[in-house]
């Protein structure tokens, strides 16, 4: 069985090659790549986009990263914004939630600054930025967030096939996605069942 997704060497890096393709009756219909170098690239790229969704300022760089990367791919997409129960969403990445986890660290790292935040510290869990990208667009299905600690694609791939097994399912809205150090980057791909 060949693999719907693969990798390809890329400044000594793997990178996700995502192309649309056909496979035991299923097809990645979209997919997108979005790659930044410091948090006021998200924002930017938000305000240019010229969406209206407040909650995205009080989002951590993670979810507004694979947020940002979801409504380029699913820009002009017919039915969006109305409930779907057919529409799962995973993602995967090898980092959690460390840049969140770090900030708030520096929170509660010295008895005479402690202050936790809890604005902070709900971002402390990767599958925040599933929830957040599954509320923006009234999905409904299964969500998941797998931490793995390289990009495995044959995880991504069997996954992807597990879950398109389920017949309530008929699309995957699959992500890795990385953010750290005030970078990040996000391969984003719809996978539908013919």
């Amino acid at each position: 069985m060949k693999p719907l997704l693969s990798t390809i060497e890329l400044h000594n890096e793997k990178i996700l090659l995502l192309l649309p393709l056909f496979m035991n009756g299923y097809i990645i219909k979209k997919h997108c790549y979005l790659s930044v170098k410091a948090p006021s690239e998200l924002t930017e790229r938000y305000r240019a986009m010229m969406i209206d969704y407040p909650k995205f300022f009080k989002m951590d760089n993670l979810s507004r990263l694979g947020f940002i990367a979801t409504e380029i791919l699913l820009q002009g997409s017919p039915k969006r914004f109305i409930e779907r129960e057919d529409i799962a969403v995973i993602g995967f990445n090898s980092a959690s939630s460390l840049d969140s986890d770090s900030h708030f660290q520096t929170t509660i790292q010295h008895k005479d600054s402690y202050f936790p935040s809890p604005s902070v510290f709900v971002y402390t869990l990767p599958n925040i930025v599933i929830g957040e990208i599954a509320i923006r667009n009234r999905f409904l299905g299964e969500t998941c967030f797998y931490i793995s600690e390289t990009l495995d694609v044959s995880l991504i791939n069997q996954t992807i096939l597990d879950t398109l097994q389920e017949p309530s399912v008929k699309n995957v809205l699959v992500m890795w996605i990385e953010y750290v150090n005030d970078s990040g980057e996000a391969y984003v791909a719809l996978v539908e069942r013919m």
